[in-house]
């Protein structure tokens, strides 16, 4: 690795397994002290163990429930006393229902808002203050390709639109962060293997294959690292003038008509 985010204090929600895991890997390797959490305990502690056999500093809290507004709170406050600070915080945690509208329930209708869209502005406004007293410090928020199109193989009404609401947080975030050094950026997947796509990504239906799969520009559905790879260049000095990116990450499949 190369030290880009040498220095740099990076709080990173739901880093139990998937992409959060490689995130926290990744962002400690590349130099980061790292303030994770999870909801589930055991993943959690098995992540911070993982990353400090690895050579990383690492620390992470699990049973946080970030849809809860003041375990939201309580867990930034105590992650950036930590290490006294916050340069990063990237909000990758998430967790969602499908069914098409008309089977689409209320209830899972509040919990995929809840756990997708809440959850990243009760972590970003309980951030605000300490980023604002730190002169600064780059927001990172997951959107989805789902904010921008609709699919064909699942039914995504909830999901879709909680994403879509990420990303006009995340534009507003700019223009308020701006005069205080905040960046806010979102990096929006396609379809990328995590421990809940993988069987369906090993045998994968056939409508899928065809509609998504098969119409990826570069032949491949996405891996962790593709999207971690992002995450760190808009953690990164690299990206010091860039904000209200919303960077795409599906090997080219949205572009497709």
């Amino acid at each position: 690795m190369t030290g880009r985010l040498e220095g740099k204090i990076a709080l990173i929600t739901g880093v139990g397994g998937g992409i959060g895991v490689t995130a926290a890997r990744r962002f400690a390797a590349e130099g980061a002290r790292v303030v994770g959490c999870d909801i589930d305990r055991d993943s959690a502690a098995a992540t911070e163990k993982l990353v400090r056999a690895e050579g990383g500093e690492i620390t992470v809290m699990g049973g946080v429930d970030l849809g809860d507004a003041e375990e939201a709170r309580s867990w930034v406050d105590a992650a950036v006393a930590t290490y006294d600070g916050i340069d990063i915080l990237y909000n990758n945690a998430s967790t969602q229902r499908f069914a098409p509208i008309e089977e689409l329930s209320v209830q899972d209708w509040d919990f995929t808002m809840r756990n997708e869209l809440n959850l990243v502005f009760y972590t970003v406004k309980a951030a605000w203050p300490h980023l604002k007293s730190c002169g600064g410090g780059s927001v990172i928020n997951v959107g989805s390709i789902a904010a921008l199109r609709g699919v064909e193989f699942m039914a995504q009404n909830a999901h879709s639109t909680a994403k879509g609401g990420v990303i006009a947080l995340t534009l507003q975030l700019v223009v308020e962060g701006g005069p205080h050094g905040i960046r806010a950026n979102v990096i929006s997947p396609g379809l990328t293997e995590t421990p809940n796509t993988a069987p369906m990504l090993a045998d994968p239906p056939e409508r899928m294959r065809k509609v998504v799969l098969d119409r990826i520009p570069l032949g491949r559905h996405g891996q962790p690292e593709d999207i971690v790879n992002a995450a760190v260049f808009l953690a990164s000095d690299e990206s010091s003038w860039i904000s209200g990116a919303n960077i795409v990450v599906d090997g080219g499949g949205s572009v497709l008509g």
